[in-house]
């Protein structure tokens, strides 16, 4: 190995070992309450160092966001590969984000912290630019649920799509948010589960075309 690309390893080693302290760091104490100093001590490195890998922790937090997405949507794939019509598609986005809820740290990283950096949205507007790909295919991925259902006559045709995606991540946001100040085993409840799943039922209730059997629409 030439000595260009030792140093590249050894740099991005050093970036990686600042996002996992950082990771470390929303988990224990909260995304408001970490600073750069913060993220320097746990890593063990002077602040000047730190500024040298990464420009402040918006970019740190950027970083991690999009690693956490990445994952958090790789637990979806097997939709992304499978022939499913509208609702059963929504059916297994849901079961998989149940599955996930209250045993998976990348679902309140990747939450938390597009809050955090866009705080007018739970994630970012559809309309919007964007440098965070894996959200977009996020975003993209329950959107296209949606239009789905609606091309195949099961949700309301004039169903606002980018407005419905809005809706349901604001929900699993809030969740994820509320989750993450509670221990762990606690957030397995079934009574929170059971809000959880009534809260985003009422939700698909409404996003309907009128007519649609609600036992066509049942999660669970």
């Amino acid at each position: 190995m030439g000595i260009n690309e030792r140093r590249e390893r050894e740099k991005n080693e050093r970036r990686k070992l600042i996002r996992n302290c950082a990771r470390e760091l929303i988990l224990l104490q909260g995304v408001e309450h970490v600073s750069m100093e913060d993220i320097a001590a746990k890593a063990e490195l002077s602040k000047a160092t730190l500024y040298l890998y990464y420009s402040g922790k918006d970019a740190i937090f950027n970083e991690i966001c999009e690693e956490s997405a990445r994952v958090f949507l790789e637990h979806f794939k097997p939709f992304l590969e499978a022939s499913l019509n509208g609702i059963e598609a929504l059916k297994f986005f849901w079961r998989g984000y149940v599955e996930m809820f209250g045993n998976f740290n990348e679902m309140i990283i990747v939450f938390k912290l597009r809050s955090f950096l866009n705080p007018n949205l739970p994630f970012i507007s559809l309309g919007g630019q964007s440098k965070s790909p894996y959200v977009d295919a996020t975003l993209a991925t329950v959107k296209n649920i949606i239009d789905q259902c609606k091309a195949e006559g099961i949700f309301d045709p004039h169903l606002d799509s980018d407005l419905a995606t809005r809706m349901l991540l604001s929900m699993f946001s809030n969740s994820v948010d509320s989750a993450a100040r509670i221990p762990a085993e606690a957030r397995k409840s079934p009574a929170i589960i059971e809000e959880l799943t009534k809260i985003f039922q009422t939700i698909i209730y409404g996003f309907a075309k009128e007519g649609v059997p609600r036992s066509s629409l049942a999660i669970d």
